[in-house]
């Protein structure tokens, strides 16, 4: 192996080692390192996958984990994400069954009472927090299920939560 790619090698399996990156993003650091070498960005990419360094598997299940719990994204945002980076149906699936639903709709819940207290004297605020939340990525009737929830625990008499 030529001297140059070695090194280029070296330093994306470094990086591969600290944290998980998919394919399409090892792809771009080794094009930008290799000088848009396509054929030798190619190689050492085959090679790190095939040596394990890099998942789009694992790289999408700890991007929809974090993103499930540190971020409170849906599952409709993740898979957009994921579907951006170039991962496959298949990955994007196995990923978000990794995911803790009960979680993922606590998380929906905590999110959108916070969000309900600055949206409480809006005459818009049930819409504004329906479209917060679909903004997030969750489905349409997750979303109605729990702003009906909140309203039934908050007793509210506010027509913008009839």
């Amino acid at each position: 192996m030529e001297e140059r790619i070695k090194k280029v090698y070296d330093a994306l399996a470094s990086l591969c080692a600290r944290r998980e990156y998919c394919v399409s993003d090892i792809k771009a650091k080794a094009l930008s390192r290799l000088d848009s070498d396509r054929a030798a960005a190619e190689e050492l990419v085959e090679r790190l996958v095939s040596e394990r360094f890099v998942s789009d598997l694992r790289y999408a299940t700890a991007f929809a984990r974090d993103k499930s719990s540190l971020s409170a994204w849906g599952p409709l945002k993740i898979s957009q994400a994921l579907r951006a980076k170039g991962i496959s149906e298949d990955d994007i699936r196995a990923a978000l069954e990794e995911t803790d639903r009960v979680k993922s709709s606590d998380a929906l819940g905590r999110m959108l009472r916070n969000k309900w207290k600055s949206l409480k004297d809006d005459p818009q605020g049930k819409l504004k927090l329906i479209r917060f939340a679909l903004s997030r990525g969750y489905s349409y009737d997750a979303v109605r299920g729990t702003v009906e929830e909140i309203a039934a625990e908050l007793g509210t008499s506010h027509a913008m939560m009839k």
